[in-house]
């Protein structure tokens, strides 16, 4: 057994919105993290910093590894909330990373020795030797927690440090996302290396952070804009689709998480099997894909965001397939017939390899009863990306100048189960009928089905897509801005931001960086991010808490 830390605190985690108090998980992770995986993550991240310590200076030297690119944005995701709570597989991991670390110190050296330059004696991270036995490696992760650093750096500044690592962490899902889909470009994979060094340093002040933070929300537009790219060359571009949200009598398979590859494979292999296939969260905005929804047997969207899934998985009489992040506990109920596959892992749940053979999950789901009879119909709208909104722009121009659309509402991003989320919902519904609400990622779940009614043909609800699809607000509101001969903040448009994970946390750096004004953001502010540092994003961008809806709103359209 490892020796308690000091303090008697068993971890120190902090990353997302529900942690514990506010302030930080020290018994157990609210997601259901062990305290172990939590440090053997933690351990990943420093030795993924000696990785990219020498994967940079390799690149300046003109030199790169492929195979170290893509571990070390693997590694960055697998430790997002919600993705890898399995210590044998994180154990996998680290020694992966060990492995990798001497493949990219030898790379250095063999780039020093053909540039005619002596390497750097390279300390920290770099040095760091993997142990042999687990418990020793959970020992080691003990001592580069969140809360070690702090004791070295103060919280100020291991504050600022985080945000920017748990912005790496964001962007790092998206370029997997890209990666799988065939996208990549090098320069990304060097911002990650050029990043992980820097916070491998030992000197940090509050502006050069707050600096380095806003400069990696610039590199994840690229990372979105490539994410992008990736979706909508494989997949086509969204369409406006009405979605069923109801179940048909049948077999059935949901699939949730956000990888819309693995849905494609899952789709090809059950063709003709009489099995129905439902999305779930993060995974509805695939039914607006035409190269997706040419499947007939991909019928529809079960259940809500991914904090309702131990209720709505109970219910759902079939198989289960888990992609990238969102998996929570899973109920005794259903853990025979739940999957896991890429990055995903719980301990005990059947896991489908590289090789995406989902039989497995196909047979649970002949096995399994299916829904016994239809639902009564209902539908909801969704594909509302940039071609489907800009294609209207000229529309929504005339109506703006007209008066008939006064304000535009970006309401969305992360959901989450604490308390204090309904705000979302009552904002939605308190705005005037003389505005639109554009919506993204698993927040739009809180208000989704709702009938909000139409302004002249254009919906009043426009659902952007997925968290990944930030990218096509971004470029929606820059359209206007132009058509409008203005910049953003000019625009009537107001951004109500909801967070919980590392991908909120990138997404939200790039606003930042972009200089967009008066955003707020909810329902809590991140723990990692102390006062002085957000008193700095307040004092030049108005960056500013939610309060109430009813405030706000009146803040906003006076």
């Amino acid at each position: 057994m490892r020796e308690e830390k000091e303090g008697n605190e068993e971890m120190y985690c902090y990353q997302c919105e529900q942690t514990a108090k506010g302030t930080g998980c020290t018994a157990f992770g609210v997601c259901g993290k062990s305290p172990e995986v939590a440090d053997l993550q933690d351990l990943l991240i420093h030795i993924t910093k000696g990785i990219s310590m020498y994967a940079h200076r390799s690149r300046l030297l003109g030199s790169s590894d492929h195979e170290l690119d893509v571990f070390v944005v693997e590694a960055l995701f697998t430790t997002i909330t919600n993705v890898n709570f399995d210590e044998e597989r994180m154990e996998s991991m680290l020694r992966r990373a060990a492995a990798m670390k001497d493949r990219a110190r030898h790379l250095y050296e063999v780039a020093c020795s053909t540039a005619g330059k002596i390497p750097e004696i390279l300390v920290g991270p770099a040095r760091y030797v993997l142990p042999q036995n687990r418990d020793d490696m959970i020992r080691d992760g003990a001592t580069v927690t969140p809360e070690a650093w702090s004791a070295k750096y103060g919280e100020v500044i291991q504050g600022l440090r985080d945000l920017i690592l748990f912005g790496l962490k964001g962007s790092a899902a998206y370029t997997d996302h890209a990666h799988v889909l065939g996208m990549e470009d090098p320069a990304i994979y060097g911002f990650f290396h050029e990043f992980l060094s820097y916070l491998s340093g030992e000197t940090f002040t509050v502006d050069e952070l707050v600096g380095k933070a806003l400069e990696a929300g610039k590199w994840n537009i690229s990372v979105m804009e490539l994410l992008d790219k990736a979706n909508t060359s494989t997949y086509g571009h969204p369409e406006p689709t009405a979605v069923r949200v109801t179940p048909l009598k049948g077999k059935s398979i949901v699939v949730s998480g956000h990888d819309l590859r693995d849905l494609d494979l899952l789709l090809q292999q059950t063709e003709g099997k009489d099995i129905n296939i439902y999305t779930h969260g993060e995974m509805l905005p695939c039914l607006a894909y035409p190269k997706l929804k040419k499947y007939k047997h991909l019928v529809g969207n079960y259940g809500g965001a991914w904090q309702e899934q131990r209720e709505e998985f109970d219910r759902f009489p079939g198989a289960i397939l888990m992609t990238t992040n969102c998996i929570q506990k899973p109920k005794d109920s259903y853990k025979n017939r739940i999957f896991t596959t890429g990055l995903v892992a719980w301990p005990g749940v059947k896991h489908i390899g590289p090789e995406k053979d989902f039989t497995p999950v196909i047979e649970a789901a002949l096995d399994a009863p299916g829904f016994l009879e239809d639902s009564p119909e209902h539908r909801i709208s969704i594909g509302f990306a940039r071609n489907t909104v800009l294609s209207v722009a000229n529309k929504v121009i005339d109506l703006v100048k007209a008066g008939k659309i006064r304000h535009f509402f970006l309401i969305g991003g992360c959901d989450g189960a604490k308390p204090g989320r309904s705000y979302y919902t009552d904002f939605a519904t308190m705005t005037p009928k003389d505005t639109i609400i554009l919506t993204l990622a698993c927040g739009k779940y809180r208000f989704n089905k709702l009938d909000f009614g139409e302004i002249e043909g254009i919906p009043r609800l426009l659902d952007m897509g997925q968290c990944n699809d930030a990218y096509s607000a971004v470029r929606v509101a820059m359209a206007l801005a132009d058509a409008f001969k203005t910049d953003v903040n000019s625009l009537p448009l107001s951004m109500i931001l909801s967070w919980y994970e590392q991908k909120a946390v990138c997404i939200l750096l790039s606003l930042l960086y972009l200089g967009i004004r008066d955003m707020r953001l909810g329902p809590s502010l991140p723990a990692f991010v102390k006062k002085p540092a957000f008193d700095i994003l307040h004092e030049k961008l108005n960056l500013m808490p939610i309060t109430t809806p009813e405030e706000d709103l009146k803040a906003i359209l006076g």
